[in-house]
């Protein structure tokens, strides 16, 4: 892909009802973010969105358990895990949240469009009632046997096993959820977004990725499309984005579906950030116009919403499903160009679970190990296109084996051995083939890294980086500087030379991966200025949760344009001077394994 195109990097939104753990972000945030530092690398504008997903059932649930109010606890999750996502170095354009008044705009725009054109419409339907509170059940609260495949624990609103769209009411022997009481189903009246009236442009459109999408998430979309049903876009509930219709929008216990607002908010989250920098249309560059590609990274559990219910959302909103209109208020919108998602990561052979306490979360993990290290672990062992497990045991052998003993081993004793004999990068002497040999092969690692990173083969594009890591390695325990010093010092200045010029090769490609240690090797390189951006903090200001006062909220950002690293081979700059590197990582003891175990089995236990 050549640079200067616009890059829309739409990251799945993490549900304020809990600290994420490692399983979630080894789906939405480590890829995204190596995928948004290469594209920025490679001279693309990159636009990286996404933030906390507060409404619906599961908050106000756990609201009501606490004796909070349902804002209470969506303002207490919206810091911990922008916290959280900071620690982790994802270089968010903005991570903001979906309880503020311009998600609420934005979202009544779109559900005001689909109505105009037709393709939402109201329907008397059963919904599902606890018996002992009188409270509405949500779909996803609402278990039993799936009517299509047998599975016994399928959601009221998808079934995991098979991946059909499912109905509470078709669930056979359903139960809540929350306290195991059979439902009562009475009519309710709501809108429901017509999805068949999109099968034939969502087929088009998905037939058009072969060879470009992963193939677990094409074929899993397609087989989606065969039996499309209309979805409900509202609910019976007062925590959510009010409907924008007359006789709807003053009504306390009707509101916006959480699954229909929170897709929605990749383009809220644009709008908002366009406001921040001061140029209020600046977020069509990422969603309108030849040059824009937008890329969504999720887990597999939420693939239907990105490739089916957002994609129609889109189309409805722009009058290209089966009954036309005209493009609503904003223009007409890009569907995606593609969906990208992992599978799940599992831990020590068990399913990642909160409840049982099966589960690190991120917090506690970057209390004791780097981020680099998981960053690191979740690229090289993580759940690509297959689901993978987390063991600790395998966790301790990659940065001791990998990070550690080769990257860190290499970075240290060529900057140690140059900076101890003489105190600057030096400059090459007359280069031998095998001189030529190992730097033209760095320089070719930037054309095979990046089409790797280009593909989203983030796995394929550590395990070539890492095979630069040992040849460089290789390349000066060969020719042995350390024996040249009084034989040879004029060879010895131009082994350290090129072996120079290999870490800071070889720093470029691991920098998407590893970005803290990617500017800490720039630094003892002699760089100066920032390398690669780090996200911070900053305050977002806006009413939230549908209160007229404007508050502050934290939202996530970064100054990521104006930095050093280019996806390319540079020049190292002869007579730079170097200081002694400290260690990159740590090397951890293989007790942290039984350490680590007896956490996890005393927690769970």
């Amino acid at each position: 892909m050549s640079s200067n195109r616009h890059i829309l990097t739409a990251v799945a939104w993490p549900y304020a009802n809990g600290p994420r753990h490692i399983g979630h972000v080894s789906g939405f945030g480590v890829p995204s973010d190596v995928f948004s530092r290469f594209q920025r690398m490679s001279g693309n504008h990159v636009l990286m969105v996404s933030g906390t997903d507060e409404h619906g059932t599961p908050v106000q649930v756990l609201a009501d358990q606490e004796g909070v109010t349902p804002r209470e606890l969506a303002d207490r999750y919206n810091r911990i895990i922008a916290e959280d996502l900071v620690g982790l170095g994802l270089s968010y354009d903005l991570f903001t949240r979906t309880t503020t008044g311009n998600h609420y705009a934005v979202a009544q725009q779109l559900f005001t469009a689909l109505h105009e054109n037709g393709y939402v419409f109201a329907h008397t339907t059963k919904g599902a009632v606890s018996p002992s509170t009188g409270r509405t059940l949500p779909d996803r609260y609402i278990e039993g046997i799936c009517p299509i495949c047998g599975y016994d624990g399928a959601r009221g609103d998808q079934c995991d096993n098979c991946g059909n769209q499912l109905d509470p009411i078709d669930l056979i022997s359903p139960r809540s959820r929350i306290n195991g009481e059979k439902p009562e189903f009475v009519d309710t009246e709501h809108f429901m977004l017509d999805l068949p009236a999109f099968a034939d442009a969502l087929t088009t459109w998905l037939k058009g990725k072969e060879g470009q999408w992963r193939p677990n998430v094409l074929k899993f979309s397609l087989n989606l499309v065969e039996d499309l049903q209309p979805r409900a876009v509202t609910r019976d509930l007062n925590w959510g984005v009010p409907v924008p219709l007359e006789g709807w929008s003053d009504n306390a216990n009707k509101r916006l579906y959480v699954w229909f607002d929170a897709v929605i908010g990749y383009l809220s989250a644009s709008v908002e950030w366009a406001r921040r920098i001061g140029e209020p249309e600046a977020w069509r560059r990422w969603w309108q116009g030849d040059e824009a590609r937008s890329y969504y990274f999720m887990g597999k559990d939420n693939i239907v919403f990105h490739s089916v219910v957002w994609p129609a959302i889109l189309l409805g909103h722009n009058g290209e499903g089966d009954r036309g209109g005209e493009p609503g208020p904003l223009g007409e919108l890009k569907v995606p160009t593609e969906v990208v998602s992992s599978e799940f990561l599992t831990m020590e052979g068990r399913k990642f679970s909160s409840s049982r306490r099966v589960v690190i979360y991120v917090r506690d993990f970057l209390e004791r190990y780097s981020a680099d290290a998981l960053r690191y672990y979740i690229m090289a062992a993580g759940p690509e296109t297959q689901d993978t497990d987390f063991t600790w045991a395998e966790f301790v052998r990659r940065n001791n084996d990998e990070l550690v003993a080769a990257w860190g081993n290499l970075v240290n004793r060529s900057i140690s051995m140059a900076a101890k004999n003489l105190g600057e990068i030096p400059a090459a002497g007359e280069l031998t083939d095998e001189d030529r040999r190992v730097l033209e092969d760095s320089r070719a690692a930037f054309a095979r890294v990046g089409e790797r990173l280009e593909r989203s083969q983030f796995k394929a594009g550590l395990q070539e980086a890492m095979r630069t890591v040992a040849e460089a390695n290789k390349y000066i325990s060969d020719q042995a500087p350390w024996a040249l010093k009084k034989t040879d010092p004029e060879r010895m200045a131009t082994v350290l030379h090129v072996a120079l010029q290999l870490v800071q090769d070889a720093n470029t490609l691991l920098t998407p991966y590893l970005p803290e240690s990617a500017n800490k090797v720039y630094a003892m390189l002699g760089g100066t200025g920032t390398w690669t951006g780090m996200p911070r903090i900053d305050a977002g200001r806006d009413t939230i949760g549908g209160s007229e006062e404007e508050v502050e909220y934290p939202v996530i950002t970064g100054d990521y344009a104006d930095n050093e690293a280019r996806w390319e081979s540079r020049p190292i700059a002869v007579g730079t001077p170097l200081g002694r590197p400290e260690p990159l990582f740590a090397k951890l003891d293989q007790s942290v394994v039984d350490e680590e175990l007896a956490r996890l089995e005393g927690a769970a236990g």
